[in-house]
């Protein structure tokens, strides 16, 4: 893997600790789910969970500011400059 990092100029990689959730934005979809979607919700099947989870997830997906949010809580940024 090194080697291959090493000869990709555009690419970087950095090493992060092993339980990083605070560093992972997907952490804070969770909580945005639980309380939409699938606040007070009995499942009964798997199926039924999978369609809200969709729901709930399609719902974030076209409201960029709580993406956003997601990210800003773990201080990383998406530098689009440095990739062209």
């Amino acid at each position: 893997m090194k080697e291959f990092v090493a000869a990709q100029g555009w690419l970087t990689v950095y090493q992060l600790p092993p339980c990083a959730s605070d560093l992972n934005p997907v952490e804070g979809v969770w909580p945005l789910l639980q309380r939409g979607s699938m606040s007070d919700v009995a499942f009964a099947d798997p199926d039924y969970l999978v369609r809200t989870v969709r729901r709930g997830l399609r719902k974030i997906q076209y409201r960029p500011q709580l993406i956003d949010g997601c990210l800003a809580v773990t201080g990383l940024i998406i530098d689009t400059e440095s990739s062209t």
